[in-house]
């Protein structure tokens, strides 16, 4: 249902840079010996390539907040798209997921190709004409990340049966990657010391609301996710399968007849009249409020694409929903 992912528009910041971020990307990388003997693996990079992942655009907007040169973010982004690749090529097999890789490759080959995009993007940033200090820190950052990613992906196999579980999930597996890749442009911009921390701070803010954006538009979808059939718990189902509600029995019972069609548009339509979908969208809210309020007492040099990022996520949802008759909390101006 919901058609915007939430990201920023690369259109718009390769007019702003000059550059277009996913050619130089694919040359950076596919010129790595690997990609020549190992075809499968330059497979699942022109693939990416050709989606152009708005997320592969954050390691620009982290140097644009401190008005440092795009032109030095080129490794980042090559390095988040690797760690990108590997962390979904993975989790499409945990997922089973019937768009992943595994179902072409096999399940060996797919876990391989994960392990040697991951190598590849800390490559890229060893290989860097960076500075020893600032590639030093760009490395100790994505390794902490994918530490903390595999923990999260361990975290999310458990299938979380309650909230706390779940906030613990989405700060393991979903704001590291966020964080991450804000951060690491904010270093090769130059980004000073008194900033990290708040650079750090929103880009996990902003990892939780793509996190319940997705949950969202993953139980809304239609044929049923894969979370349905799998008795995954996203937010909005895990609210209506464990709050005391008065439609949470049919739920339950609902959810067993799933993948069809009509118990999928019911199923759906009670996370509606439950208030599962608001509280969601309550949750996005008090992050978006709590990410404006860091970045109205920061002082960053370049505010634009921080603001950019949270609209963009914010106002797909609201308006949609809106439409839906669903109650809205009221929206922070």
């Amino acid at each position: 249902m919901l058609n915007d992912t939430g990201r920023l528009s690369p259109a718009s910041i390769e007019k702003e840079t000059g550059m277009d971020i996913y050619d130089r990307t694919f040359n950076l990388l596919a010129n790595i010996p690997v990609f020549d003997s190992w075809p499968e693996l330059k497979l699942i990079l022109e693939r990416s390539v050709a989606n152009r992942p708005h997320d592969w655009m954050l390691p620009v907007v982290g140097c644009q907040v401190v008005e440092g040169n795009t032109d030095h973010t080129i490794c980042a982004v090559a390095a988040i798209a690797c760690m990108q690749i590997s962390i979904i090529l993975i989790d499409d097999i945990l997922d089973q997921d019937p768009r992943g890789s595994y179902h072409q490759f096999g399940i060996p080959q797919t876990a391989n190709m994960s392990l040697e995009f991951q190598s590849i993007g800390l490559d890229v940033i060893t290989r860097a004409k960076i500075n020893f200090s600032t590639k030093l820190a760009v490395i100790d950052s994505f390794n902490k990340m994918m530490l903390t990613v595999a923990l999260g992906q361990y975290l999310d196999i458990q299938n979380p049966a309650n909230e706390p579980a779940f906030w613990q999930l989405v700060r393991t597996k979903s704001s590291p990657f966020f964080c991450t890749a804000l951060f690491v442009g904010f270093l090769l911009g130059g980004g000073p010391d008194r900033l990290a921390d708040p650079i750090r701070e929103f880009g996990n803010l902003y990892g939780e609301m793509i996190q319940i954006h997705d949950d969202i538009n993953d139980s809304m979808a239609s044929p049923a996710n894969p979370d349905w059939m799998l008795g995954r718990l996203p937010l909005p189902i895990l609210f209506a399968s464990t709050v005391n509600h008065p439609h949470r029995e049919e739920f339950l019972a609902k959810r067993k007849e799933i993948p069809d069609p009509v118990a999928l548009t019911e199923a759906q339509e009670m996370l509606i009249q439950c208030g599962a979908i608001s509280y969601c969208i309550h949750h996005l809210l008090a992050r978006y409020q709590a990410a404006q309020e860091l970045i109205e007492k920061t002082s960053f040099p370049n505010k634009t694409g921080l603001y950019a990022m949270l609209d963009k996520v914010v106002k797909p949802v609201v308006d949609i929903y809106s439409s839906l008759g669903v109650p809205v909390p009221e929206y922070p101006a």
